[in-house]
């Protein structure tokens, strides 16, 4: 069993929301998008938290070209830059249609940048929401499933920074699912969880080499004894631990809401760690004497390789969270 630790970083009122997106560069944690009411997404800033300082500062800077306010979108960071794809906004709350293009944003200018596909009459992947994202750190941006403005998907996408173009890879295994996660490790990408539309998804870890384009499936019990219960709106990180690649899942949905995407269901507020190694999964405790609620349709990312930071989302009694929490692990 391994033990970790929250600390409580802050609360503000600009943070109150779900289906948003959250990316750390060095010691700052970057929000955006997301919605307070649901369906309705809530302001297109840019907020910076300082990790250490423990302050918040909303980004004004006005920009020739901003993204939308969306939700549901996804990010990821690549060269002490976030990138953003897609996501739902507008009046009609449809999926944001931008042929394949990535908003970039850099905190040095605080300014974002829209990067067109080099090739416009190449394929590209359609828009979508609740859908994943996660880089190769050198050069590669990888996007998974989510809901188009029908349906769900399942497919898989890399985008190369280097000549701007995307490549369609091997869809993943099914069901088709929104709100599912992926983290990248070993060279290899990793998939877990999501909603299929009629049941959270677990008891497998689907993992893609990129060498070999081909899939592969990692089964265990998914009775949150030995392994993590079906989940879907969490996340999947990759760590590193005294020289240990790791894979931490932590809180989620485990049942729906009858009301949908306007209310709450059962939240998960457990943490658990996966040896991409020796394939076997560890329930992390806490010996904290407070901790987040327990959540789902919030955002994470990690710190200097081995810490997780949270903020927002959804709680099990439908109210919208405004908090940011660092976990830290001891003893590992």
């Amino acid at each position: 069993m391994a033990e970790a630790r929250w600390k409580h970083i802050l609360d503000h009122e600009n943070l109150q929301r779900s289906s948003h997106v959250a990316s750390v560069i060095g010691h700052n944690l970057y929000v955006f998008g997301g919605e307070l009411v649901p369906r309705e997404p809530r302001d297109e800033k840019v907020f910076s938290i300082d990790l250490d300082a423990a302050e918040l500062s909303v980004i004004t800077k006005k920009a020739d070209s901003t993204p939308s306010p969306r939700v549901g979108s996804a990010s990821t960071v690549l060269g002490d830059q976030l990138y953003v794809f897609s996501g739902r906004g507008g009046v009609a709350m449809k999926p944001i249609e931008q042929k394949g293009a990535l908003w970039c944003y850099d905190p040095r200018t605080s300014a974002w940048l829209l990067i067109n596909p080099s090739d416009i009459d190449a394929p590209f992947p359609v828009a979508r929401s609740y859908h994943c994202m996660t880089t190769d750190k050198t050069d590669r941006i990888f996007v998974h499933a989510g809901c188009p403005e029908s349906g769900r998907l399942s497919d898989l996408w890399s985008f190369s920074l280097s000549d701007q173009t995307w490549t369609r890879l091997t869809d993943a295994p099914a069901p088709e699912r929104g709100g599912s996660s992926i983290a990248f490790s070993n060279n290899k990408v990793y998939r877990m969880n999501g909603f299929d539309g009629k049941t959270e998804q677990g008891g497998s870890i689907d993992v893609f080499d990129l060498a070999q384009n081909t899939w592969s499936t990692l089964n265990y019990s998914a009775d949150g004894i030995s392994g993590p219960e079906a989940r879907s709106v969490s996340v999947l990180l990759s760590l590193s631990l005294k020289g240990k690649e790791m894979l931490l899942t932590l809180f989620g949905e485990r049942d729906p809401s009858s009301l949908g995407h306007a209310g709450a269901g059962r939240m998960l507020g457990d943490i658990w760690l996966y040896d991409t190694a020796e394939e076997a999964w560890t329930k992390v405790e806490t010996n904290s004497s407070t901790a987040p609620p327990s959540r789902g349709w919030f955002d994470a990312d990690v710190v200097d390789e081995s810490k997780v930071v949270i903020t927002g989302g959804l709680s099990e009694s439908n109210e919208r969270l405004r908090d940011v929490w660092m976990l830290s692990f001891d003893g590992i």
